[in-house]
């Protein structure tokens, strides 16, 4: 909406007390350029800010994407993975109350842009330790790695073998703990995403609230809507980043890779998870530039200057002469950071503000967990690499977020629903989309067959206690380690862990094409034609596939439901807030969201995962390391049912905010807005707490959705 050069000039001569003949001096040209500088600040700030969106969604998709690998590349169980992913948020909780309240009467694109720098410096922080902790080691039998000597992997006399194939000396442990007694490295992973946690703190209140300060009223959720659908690219890339990272090695650049004899489908594969982030960390560097040039007020468009209450800063209009106007600006901030309790009492005195909260916080756990180990439970479920699943979620899963978030608002829109319709919109998306989440229960895969660990040496089930269950009568008279982890597949379509629990007399070849023969355990099995095997593990049953697939469309429709109710749950947050409080209150959601679902759910997701392992390694200097096999039936009820039990009491707090609307609405209480809709807001009194639908943003925002599907 453009603003003609004399409607400008009228509002300066009446809102500004200045003598009058000093007004008749302003031109329509000067006007016009006041309006131009106004129209391009804010478009520039918009492309700006959009950028940022993109760099930052890009980086904390990146991150899911690379949880495996970074489990792997560290040796560390889920549960620390968890501890890792959630310090995002604690760099968040550090600051947000600060941003979020006092950010607003600061220079705010300047903030922002020293948020991107920070998060520039974390990014490059977690890739850091590739650098420094050496090459990645893993378990190799060494016949599979020298072609020039045959050993036998079953080792009837220790004397036999090579030092690398047993357990090694005393002197040589010492020897490698103390190169790695500095190696948590896992420690700098976790302070780099605490700084980018706190690098993307202003980001969100700050630049939402600017546009919705110096934008047309308008175009206000215009510029917003495409500031989250280019956010929304952000994910795709960012998975899509992950997958091409995966497929290449760990050390690729540092070691030959004809020596590497492992593949992208072994358990113990590492890709270059590392180079991704160096990739994120320049783009969020870039991103940082233009904010340092953009100025801290821009003029305001003409309908904006009538209106007490579509701006932060408009509590700060000064209708002094210029020598009051210092003093009177500094007691109206003063006054106004004193007011940070009655603001704090005020939201939480508002029912339909906290039973959403409440709400949020569940359904964000539930989310946030899932999303978290998503690529690990298709990883262990049904057999995909680490590139496939990330492919997988970039290309399908994310475009279906974006639909639906986008689809919530032109619903909103069309339909003009009011506040009382989007509480019933978002309570019903809640509940389909986890109904649908429901039947990806049957949608599993058996548990591959493993000797001593899913089926017996014999091909029956095994016993309860796994690890005693790794030893039979054909192994017996072999040295081998219950620790190892070097599976083969017998050509009975078993997996064996090693080579030498599969009783293996002898091997040809070398490295990927390594293949075992005579091996004992292989022709005890009751389907076994011959004894011989190859290095790798056996793959998934024939069903599997498909179990894929259809996983993969009902997981795609589940995405695009849950994304539906995402916009109309933010505005009804919106629409129950006073106008001057859209900040704070935006401050408040997302932190409480942070504290009690951003980082304790990937915390214990990842407990309740590592409860269903069979098999873990082992770290060189003793100890546990990263998980090599689950139980297929077990992960699936563990992270699916921890997912559908939060989301059903979200629900029963959805519920509740509905009944409260319907409980508060009477006719005095509902206004019909400027667009023709009727809104009622569950608040103690009309005048205080009820908000015009005309004076909030209709945003399609929903507060760190586009990285959590």
């Amino acid at each position: 909406m453009e603003i003609s050069p004399k409607g400008n000039t009228h509002f300066f001569s009446n809102n500004t007390i200045l003598p009058v003949d000093r007004s008749s001096f302003k031109s329509e040209s000067s006007a016009s350029k006041e309006n131009q500088s106004c129209c391009g600040g804010i478009k520039i700030f918009l492309g700006a800010l959009s950028f940022v969106y993109f760099a930052k969604a890009l980086s904390g998709s990146y991150l899911k994407s690379t949880i495996t690998q970074i489990e792997r590349r560290f040796d560390i169980p889920s549960s620390l993975v968890g501890v890792i992913d959630g310090s995002f948020e604690i760099g968040n909780l550090l600051i947000i109350i600060l941003v979020s309240y006092f950010g607003a009467k600061l220079h705010r694109p300047r903030i922002i842009g020293a948020g991107c720098l920070i998060m520039s410096a974390g990014t490059f922080l977690i890739a850091m330790p590739q650098f420094f902790m050496g090459r990645y080691r893993y378990e190799r039998f060494s016949s599979t790695i020298n072609s020039t000597v045959s050993i036998s992997p079953c080792l009837q006399d220790k004397s036999q073998a090579p030092l690398s194939a047993l357990e090694k000396s005393q002197a040589k442990i010492n020897a490698g703990c103390e190169k790695e007694a500095g190696s948590s490295m896992w420690i700098y992973v976790l302070l780099g995403n605490l700084l980018r946690g706190i690098g993307e703190t202003p980001i969100q209140p700050l630049g939402i609230t600017y546009i919705d300060d110096y934008a047309v009223e308008e175009n206000a959720a215009l510029y917003i809507g495409c500031v989250q659908t280019v956010a929304i690219i952000g994910p795709i890339f960012g998975f899509l980043l992950g997958s091409l990272c995966a497929k290449l090695y760990v050390d690729i650049g540092f070691v030959d890779l004809d020596s590497v004899t492992i593949s992208p489908k072994d358990v113990q594969w590492v890709g270059a998870w590392w180079l991704g982030y160096l990739i994120a960390g320049v783009i969020s560097l870039l991103a940082s530039i233009p904010f340092w040039f953009l100025p801290k007020h821009l003029p305001k468009p003409e309908s904006r200057k009538d209106s007490s209450t579509s701006s932060e800063h408009s509590k700060f209009i000064i209708e002094e002469n210029k020598d009051q106007r210092t003093s009177y600006q500094q007691q109206a901030k003063l006054a106004e950071m004193a007011k940070f309790l009655p603001s704090l009492k005020n939201l939480f005195g508002n029912p339909v503000y906290i039973l959403y909260l409440c709400a949020s916080i569940i359904q964000f756990n539930s989310l946030i967990g899932m999303v978290t180990y998503k690529p690990k439970y298709i990883e262990q479920q049904y057999g995909q690499t680490s590139s496939k699943t990330n492919f997988v979620i970039g290309l399908i899963n994310i475009p279906a977020v974006a639909l639906g978030i986008f689809s919530g608002g032109l619903i909103m829109k069309k339909f003009r629903i009011g506040v009382f319709g989007a509480a019933k919109l978002s309570l019903g998306s809640s509940f389909f989309g986890y109904l649908l989440l429901l039947s990806l229960i049957a949608m599993g895969c058996e548990n591959s067959d493993v000797a001593g660990l899913t089926v017996s040496y014999h091909g029956t089930k095994p016993m309860t206690d796994y690890e005693q269950a790794l030893f039979s009568e054909c192994n017996s008279g072999c040295s081998c380690s219950k620790n190892d982890w070097d599976p083969i597949c017998g050509e009975n379509g078993v997996t064996y862990v090693s080579a030498c629990l599969a009783g293996c007399q002898a091997s040809n070849g070398s490295g990927k094409n390594t293949v075992f023969f005579n091996c004992s355990c292989v022709g005890t099995f009751e389907s076994s034609q011959s004894s011989s095997a190859v290095v790798g593990p056996c793959q998934k049953g024939n069903e599997c596939p498909k179990m894929f697939l259809y996983f993969l469309v009902i997981s795609v429709i589940t995405s695009y439901t849950l994304s539906v109710g995402g916009t109309p749950g933010y505005i009804l947050l919106l629409r129950c807030i006073k106008p001057h409080l859209k900040s704070f209150a935006l401050g408040i959601y997302t932190l409480a969201i942070r504290v009690l679902a951003g980082i304790p759910a990937p915390v214990y997701f990842g407990v309740a995962i590592d409860t269903t392992c069979l098999q873990w390694g082992s770290k060189r200097c003793g100890g546990r390391g990263a998980c090599r096999l689950y139980d297929s039936g077990a992960l699936r009820y563990v992270y699916l049912g921890l997912t559908l039990v939060l989301g059903t009491v979200s629900i029963f707090f959805s519920v509740a905010v509905l009944w409260v609307l319907r409980k508060r609405s009477s006719p005095q209480d509902e206004t019909l807005s400027a667009n023709g809709e009727r809104g009622a807001c569950g608040t103690k009194s009309r005048k205080d707490n009820f908000v015009n639908s005309d004076q909030l943003i209709q945003s399609t925002y929903w507060p760190e959705k586009e990285t959590r599907l």
